[in-house]
């Protein structure tokens, strides 16, 4: 797998393979590998890729799932503003069924409330046709969809959308990386680094993660082959003792990622400390809207005050986001906790670990 390759033949999957293999010969130790991302997590499962690997390497997931780690004090506040008479909710499909302490957005409120939306363009439409009531915008998910929340700003202060505001939840997905590292899971490896973010943040993002944590990141798709060829590329650093930074995504992703993209983000959002479900305050780890764009900002416009954090009793969501337990170490999982009555977010998100476990078979453990 030469460097520069993105379409894979299928009969490199045998030379990752021996790569992989040859690397735990060298190494005689477990080989613990995070796959930050939920879509990658998703992929792993369907295409039984565990399976496919020598027992040394373990894939564990980790927070790369946006609708996991929205904490419940967001939901809360969401269904605080969905209750108020003069309010329309608009939000991304997940998110109606993530599970706050005061309930879910599609159990608690009446038909017609609730919009889930597909695009920026989406959000605008409905506060244009909605003139006699305020849109809020429930903007949650990593680097991928914030350009899009930016793009909603700079519309409605161009064409003077007055009805219209933005409950802010944006992650970043390098602090969460370094969170990990620093405390909640040092035993891994090597990750496998999101596609889609670094579509936006660019390969180089994760170099502080190589550079000062020794860790080797590799930026791959998600066909089942670019999987494969990150992960020989991970297990070949470590069996030549070297952190390195690698991408087989190079028809998507550049060293520097969308600049326009990330201007845009920086003009309208600012980077401030966030709460992650499971994983706690985590520093510089999340987006709100500019101090000078506060009229679009929800919080204030209604003069909402941020609830108390609480998680879901019995729930080890955080855990599995970390990477400490398998979702099925879960005391809740199958039983209550299913994807038609979930009681923790992993459960609830098609891209989160519980959820892919439980679809795509519970004997791959």
């Amino acid at each position: 797998m030469g460097p520069g390759r993105d379409h894979i033949s299928l009969a490199d999957i045998g030379q990752a393979l021996r790569q992989i293999r040859s690397a735990c010969c060298r190494i005689q130790r477990p080989i613990r590998i995070m796959e930050v991302c939920g879509t990658h997590t998703v992929a792993i499962y369907r295409h039984g890729i565990r399976q496919m690997l020598p027992k040394e390497v373990q894939l564990i997931s980790g927070p790369g799932c946006p609708v996991c780690v929205t904490e419940d004090a967001y939901i809360d506040l969401a269904l605080e503003l969905a209750s108020k008479t003069d309010v329309l909710i608009a939000t991304y499909g997940d998110m109606v069924r993530v599970p706050g302490r005061g309930g879910s957005l599609e159990r608690c409120q009446p038909a017609g409330k609730v919009q889930v939306v597909l695009s920026a363009d989406d959000v605008l439409a409905l506060a244009r046709s909605n003139p006699d009531r305020i849109v809020v915008f429930l903007a949650v998910g990593f680097e991928t969809t914030a350009p899009a929340t930016a793009v909603i700003l700079q519309e409605a202060i161009e064409s003077d959308i007055q009805n219209l505001c933005i409950l802010c939840g944006h992650k970043l997905v390098v602090p969460a990386m370094k969170a990990l590292i620093d405390g909640r899971n040092t035993l891994i490896d090597g990750f496998l680094c999101p596609g889609h973010v670094s579509v936006i943040i660019g390969s180089n993002a994760f170099r502080q993660i190589v550079d000062v944590y020794q860790r080797p990141c590799v930026v791959a798709g998600f066909e089942p082959l670019q999987i494969m060829a990150g992960l020989a590329e991970i297990c070949t650093m470590l069996a030549e003792g070297r952190a390195g930074l690698g991408s087989v995504y190079r028809a998507a992703v550049t060293p520097d990622g969308n600049i326009h993209a990330q201007q845009l983000m920086a003009r309208y959002l600012q980077v401030v400390p966030a709460r992650w479900r499971g994983l706690g305050l985590i520093p510089q780890s999340g987006l709100a809207i500019r101090a000078e764009f506060g009229r679009f900002d929800a919080v204030q416009r209604f003069g909402l005050a941020w609830p108390d954090h609480r998680e879901s009793p019995g729930c080890r969501c955080g855990e599995v986001l970390s990477g400490l337990i398998w979702p099925d170490q879960c005391p809740l999982f199958g039983d209550p906790c299913t994807p038609q009555s979930p009681i923790g977010p992993c459960m609830v998100s098609s891209e989160g670990s519980c959820a892919a476990l439980y679809k795509y078979g519970r004997h791959v453990r």
